[in-house]
């Protein structure tokens, strides 16, 4: 894709002088900052759709790993190539949707082929342009009543584990609440640190010892199987959710700064390494939203020739949180049942506020976007196939129905 004007490189001044290491600072800063908020902001969701969806602690970790080490790679090669503050990230909402949805017939071998399946698709939007005008025939209010349905059970997580949980919970909401009020940014992570501190102590008073035998990053390889109901049930909605509240925002945010996004090679990148990484658990990888900014904004210094090197740097980041993917995910599974997702609910509290208000936005689309909303998160599943599906066929029925409707006098 030709570079517009404003993301075109432009000669800057020598940086071999203090002037040029200080113009540097704020670029690289912006970027670990980028990959510290996006890895730990949503890890958790991560490990509670790849257990949903069957994966082992060993699975799971790997499906981490896997995730990071992958789009880690490719922001490096992105970022470097286009000269633009492009950054990836997983699927948050999309693990969201593995969390809500759980297994499905042929457990965690079909996911896997599923996820590959994801992968073929994300990258046959930048190869096939019809495929990405279907995509955007779907209507933006069902895709995202589908995704606050998923999300909602998540989000409730936290507010239920209050009763069973009180005193390791009670802590993570307070420091969640007084982060949101001082410093947003960190308020997710910030919560992370107590919830890992209250394990901690747990395991010290308890005297439980963690095993060392599964801390170092290890890749497992899965043998993926593809069936319909996985295809139907968790590719396709995971397909669905990954572009319309990942990649088209990504799209959005850099645009909003003056940047083109690099189109075809982020789909083609993204697509392929969620495939190539799918044997290993990961499940999606697409461009970075709400991250993005970090990146692309202000933060990343004043010179805007020179911010892509916040997204470069990002995937040096990204590369070594990898190495500690392992050890979190130990830590993590010595938690008590309800702790984890209790963090996840917390993270998706402000995608869950995004999707709703995009759903309702539409007062045409209100009523088709309600019944969306409902299936979705009523966990129906038939024919082995999840609410997600379901949820948004009945809202296009509903729509094309109400849609017809004669015009009144």
């Amino acid at each position: 894709m030709p570079k517009s004007p404003s993301t075109a490189p432009r000669t800057s001044p020598a940086t071999s002088g203090p002037a040029g290491r200080a113009s540097l600072s704020q670029p690289i800063v912006a970027g670990i900052v980028t990959a510290l908020v996006g890895f730990t902001s949503s890890f958790a969701v991560v490990l509670a759709g790849l257990r949903a969806v069957g994966a082992d602690g060993a699975q799971a970790a790997s499906g981490l790993l896997a995730l990071t080490l992958v789009f880690g790679l490719a922001v490096l090669w992105l970022a470097w190539r286009s000269r633009v503050p492009v950054t990836l990230a997983w699927s948050t909402p999309g693990a969201a949707l593995l969390a809500a949805g759980g297994m499905v017939d042929g457990g965690w071998p079909a996911a896997v082929g599923a996820f590959i399946l994801t992968g073929v698709l994300i990258a046959l939007t930048g190869l096939v342009p019809a495929l990405g005008r279907l995509l955007a025939r779907i209507p933006a209010a069902l895709a995202q009543a589908m995704l606050a349905g998923v999300l909602l059970p998540l989000c409730l997580a936290p507010f239920q584990a209050v009763g069973t949980l009180p005193a390791l919970v009670l802590p993570v909401i307070l420091c969640w609440l007084l982060m949101m009020r001082f410093a947003p940014r960190w308020s997710v992570p910030a919560a992370l640190l107590v919830a890992l501190a209250g394990i901690t102590i747990q395991l010290a008073t308890t005297g439980t010892s963690l095993s060392t035998d599964t801390v170092l990053p290890a890749l497992v390889w899965t043998t993926p199987s593809f069936t319909l109901q996985a295809a139907v049930g968790i590719a396709l909605p995971l397909f669905i959710v990954t572009m319309a509240s990942q990649n088209i925002p990504g799209v959005a945010v850099l645009k909003s700064f003056g940047y083109e996004t690099p189109w075809r090679p982020a789909m083609l990148f993204t697509g392929f390494g969620t495939a190539i990484g799918a044997p290993f658990g990961a499940h999606a990888i697409n461009l970075a939203a709400l991250s993005a900014a970090l990146a692309a904004g202000e933060e990343a210094g004043p010179d805007r020739s020179r911010r892509w090197v916040a997204g470069f740097t990002s995937g040096f980041a990204y590369l070594v949180l990898a190495a500690f993917s392992a050890a979190l995910v130990t830590l993590v599974s010595a938690a008590p049942a309800g702790l984890l997702e209790a963090v996840a609910g917390l993270a998706l509290l402000a995608t869950l506020a995004a999707a709703v208000s995009a759903a309702l936005q539409d007062v045409s689309d209100r009523i088709p976007a309600v019944v969306t909303f409902l299936v979705a998160a009523s966990g129906l599943s038939v024919a082995g196939i999840g609410a997600a599906f379901w949820a948004l066929a009945a809202g296009l029925v509903v729509r094309a129905v109400l849609r017809r409707r004669p015009a009144e006098n």
